[in-house]
């Protein structure tokens, strides 16, 4: 099972084990987040609102209209490796106007796509927003400490226009194929994970390349670091590839997973760490399928321009790469 850390535990308590759990495990429990139950229930029933709507009122906010890759997927509309992932989804970014004349990832600023019949939706995905990024920030700056920094060192690039993205996805029981989502690491910084409860299918690569179930635990987030958090400590936090079993016919389940990411143009600052975890640092891995960039709005539009080709080469003319 995954470590379970709890927020509101003693700092000296804490820190140490939050940096065990991301250097060992890249994933973990976390409870005592100050996130009320009413809100988890509320936006979990939410978001299940959405999908039971009819398949022309989602469409209406389709991805297909939005340059900045917001709005709603249809089942099949996304690729994770070039595969397709078997879930429908709403993507939510902040609300900004777009940046006259803005290249390369520049051109995920811009507006998000609400569905009009749930007037509810808006309000309450901009507060879990607000919600989050609070709890994101505070397991920053403990990390921060537990690595020989300061509070502090991560701030700056969080002070202005964080670029925070909420997936509210369902996947639906296949009979054809198992690949909910498949196998990768996140792009941005951390991930808050919330899952229906008594659902399953997440798993989380393991040391010896298994595959480990991560199953809901009662009132808490599944959180695991993301790629900018291995740059910023020399590879000494790495992020974990994970992957999402699709379910089994006939069920189905929702993931509302909460991207925590800085500025589009932030450079996520490195950390000096101490000579005796330095000595423990993998460095930063080297993919060339995959490169790992230091300033977050290259990663994620990386990510986002390969999972969404049709969006890419409809908006911005960007071709799938041939394989």
């Amino acid at each position: 099972m995954l470590p379970v850390l709890d927020l509101a535990a003693d700092p000296d308590t804490l820190r140490p084990a939050l940096r065990e759990a991301a250097h060992s495990a890249g994933f973990f429990y976390l409870v005592g987040h100050g996130v009320p139950e009413r809100e988890i229930s509320g936006i979990l029933a939410l978001a299940r609102e959405f999908f039971a709507l009819p398949a022309a009122a989602k469409d209406k906010i389709s991805q297909l209209e939005s340059p900045q890759f917001r709005g709603y997927s249809r089942l099949g509309g996304e690729l994770t490796n070039g595969a397709v992932d078997w879930r429908e989804q709403v993507d939510i970014g902040p609300e900004r106007a777009v940046i006259p004349g803005a290249e390369g990832y520049l051109r995920l600023q811009g507006p998000n796509l609400w569905p009009s019949a749930l007037p509810g939706f808006r309000p309450a995905f901009e507060r879990w927003d607000a919600l989050l990024a609070e709890v994101g920030l505070r397991l920053l700056r403990h990390w921060s400490v537990s690595l020989g920094a300061a509070e502090s060192h991560f701030d700056a690039a969080f002070a202005r226009d964080p670029a925070t993205l909420i997936k509210v996805v369902r996947y639906p029981g296949s009979a054809d194929t198992a690949q909910g989502v498949g196998a990768h690491k996140d792009s941005g910084v951390l991930t808050l994970l919330l899952v229906e409860p008594g659902s399953r299918g997440l798993q989380v690569e393991g040391e010896d390349g298994g595959w480990i179930d991560a199953e809901p635990l009662p009132g808490a987030f599944i959180v695991n670091i993301g790629e900018l958090l291995e740059v910023a400590t020399g590879g000494y936090l790495r992020a974990t590839r994970h992957r999402v079993l699709a379910p089994a016919p006939g069920t189905d389940r929702i993931s509302i997973p909460y991207f925590l990411n800085p500025a589009l143009d932030a450079r996520i600052p490195v950390i000096t760490l101490p000579p005796e975890l330095a000595a423990h640092s993998r460095g930063v891995e080297a993919d060339p399928e995959n490169p790992i960039f230091d300033t977050y709005g290259a990663n994620a539009w990386k990510s986002r321009t390969r999972a969404h080709p049709d969006v890419a080469l409809r908006h911005h003319g960007i071709s799938p790469p041939a394989r």
